[in-house]
């Protein structure tokens, strides 16, 4: 179980996320839509203090940190119960396929490099990349490379995965690879919140869709109503600009 209570970001005088509340339940998959802007991705990122929130509080199972008053050790420990997947890779350009994928269970969970290289060729096994594990990021396509990224968060066994826009980098005929990837790890009820503008991929994977606009929670809900029903006007002026060939009701 995941609980986000009251969490605020303000970079100078702007407030760009003003006071989020959302619970995740284990092994739930709950994808963040909304307009560019609207703080889907400041928000994923205080999740884990990649953006450290000015205020609010992230619990996850029995583990807490207020946002407020963080010390060095909670982040840490935060941390090593998530996993971020980033919209532009972030590979160690010097370092192989393999090598990318062991590098966090060496240095952050300090395990031995043999136990690390093979929980990092079984995840990669996974995600259809074992015959890369010898190759470099620049002899990878857009796709690989992001698997490359999944692969590397799956083999922390996090909590939870955070995925930032996970296709948006990528040529349109890249995107099927990346998703059906992120498919295959949701049925293995590892639970997940994704920002993404893959609407259809939202309205398949997702066990619960979240709304944002203006740094607030507009709206959410399980996915079969939030994309035929929504209840605020906010949603479905985004749902009929996005994906036009939705009979939004209301």
């Amino acid at each position: 179980m995941i609980q986000l209570k009251n969490i605020k970001k303000s970079f100078h005088d702007q407030e760009v996320l003003r006071g989020i509340n959302l619970t995740v339940k284990k092994g739930e998959i709950v994808v963040i839509l909304g307009p560019s802007g609207s703080g889907k991705t400041t928000f994923l990122r205080c999740v884990n203090f990649l953006e450290k929130p000015n205020e609010g509080e992230v619990i996850i199972d029995n583990f807490s940190i207020d946002c407020k008053k963080p010390n060095k050790k909670d982040i840490l420990a935060l941390r090593k119960r998530t996993a971020m997947v980033f919209q532009h890779y972030n590979l160690f350009k010097h370092k192989t396929v393999l090598e990318n994928v062991m590098e966090g269970l060496i240095i952050v969970q300090k395990l031995p490099k043999e136990t690390a290289k093979k929980k990092s060729l079984e995840v990669l096994e996974k995600v259809g990349l074992i015959e890369k594990r010898d190759a470099y990021p620049s002899q990878l396509s857009g796709g690989q490379q992001q698997r490359v990224g999944i692969a590397r968060a799956l083999a922390l066994n996090p909590e939870v995965i955070l995925f930032d826009e996970p296709t948006s980098a990528l040529d349109p005929e890249l995107v099927g690879e990346v998703l059906e990837v992120i498919k295959k790890i949701a049925n293995e009820g590892i639970t997940m919140i994704v920002v993404t503008h893959e609407m259809g991929f939202a309205r398949d994977v997702s066990n619960h869709v979240v709304f944002m606009d203006q740094g607030i929670i507009v709206e959410e809900g399980h996915p079969a109503v939030i994309f035929t029903n929504p209840k605020e006007e906010r949603t479905k002026r985004f749902l009929k600009r996005i994906t036009p060939q939705l009979a939004l009701g209301g």
